[in-house]
């Protein structure tokens, strides 16, 4: 369990990030177009999991869009945006701010997502969201990188998340 805070209020995650070099669990997560999208669907490219409570809060956006910018110029990756939003928030969100580099997907059905990779958070007014968190996989879905971040309002590491996909 990840100990963080939120507005400087304690909050505690699920479990701990799935640990670098071990695989990352398989997962069912709805896209924007209500279709099932899971872990094996993106296997062959490197994967920025890029993990928050809702887009529809500022550093969530944020979050989106600068690796929506980043995303543009990756080789053989890709950046999925995970919540627990609604996927018409997702899209609509999406189409507002002309993000198209980026894969938006949802675990609003079961929070099996959150559960299984530690980051669901138990307690506070985000309960039952996910925390901030960012997990880089290779092309065959091995960690190589994880961060959960401390402090729910602040942004994650880009520049440490890029660099692990080199």
């Amino acid at each position: 369990m990840a100990n963080i805070t939120l507005g400087g209020n304690a909050v505690t995650t699920s479990g701990e990030l799935p640990q670098v070099g071990t695989k990352a669990k398989d997962f069912k997560l709805v896209a924007i177009d209500l279709s099932t999208k899971t872990l094996s669907d993106f296997l062959g490219s490197k994967l920025i999991l890029n993990i928050f409570p809702s887009v529809n809060t500022g550093v969530c956006s944020a979050s989106v869009r600068n690796f929506n910018q980043q995303a543009s110029s990756l080789e053989n990756s890709k950046v999925l945006c995970i919540s627990r939003d609604l996927p018409f928030a997702q899209e609509q969100f999406c189409a507002a701010e002309g993000l198209e580099n980026v894969v938006m997907l949802s675990d609003f059905k079961t929070g099996a997502f959150g559960k299984d990779y530690g980051l669901m958070m138990n307690n506070g007014i985000f309960d039952a969201l996910l925390s901030r968190c960012v997990i880089v996989l290779d092309k065959e879905g091995t960690v190589i990188y994880t961060e959960q971040v401390p402090e729910i309002g602040q942004e994650p590491d880009y520049e440490a998340a890029l660099k692990a996909l080199k």
